[in-house]
């Protein structure tokens, strides 16, 4: 089976919550990781996602341990719809 992973970025123009933390991060840039594997098919190949990964903390933050932490699509949707209303 073959996998690909599909960088992003996104931004929030304010701090925001994730779910499993403490603390709400701050605004900025973030890279997001998109894991998929393929399916392969009698005529095509389709990709099913089945791991997606922010990069904590935002690109910006200079000297800092970075750390890869899944989170669930939705929430991160969600999370990126709330900062859209608020700006």
């Amino acid at each position: 089976m073959t996998t690909r992973t599909t960088p992003t970025v996104v931004r929030f123009n304010a701090a925001f919550m994730l779910p499993g933390f403490d603390e709400p991060q701050p605004a900025g840039e973030y890279r997001v990781d998109l894991d998929e594997e393929s399916l392969e098919g009698a005529s095509r190949t389709a990709w099913r996602r089945v791991a997606t990964f922010i990069h904590l903390p935002a690109i910006s933050a200079k000297g800092s341990t970075q750390q890869m932490v899944p989170i669930e699509p939705a929430s991160l949707e969600a999370a990126l719809d709330k900062d859209r209303r608020q700006s």
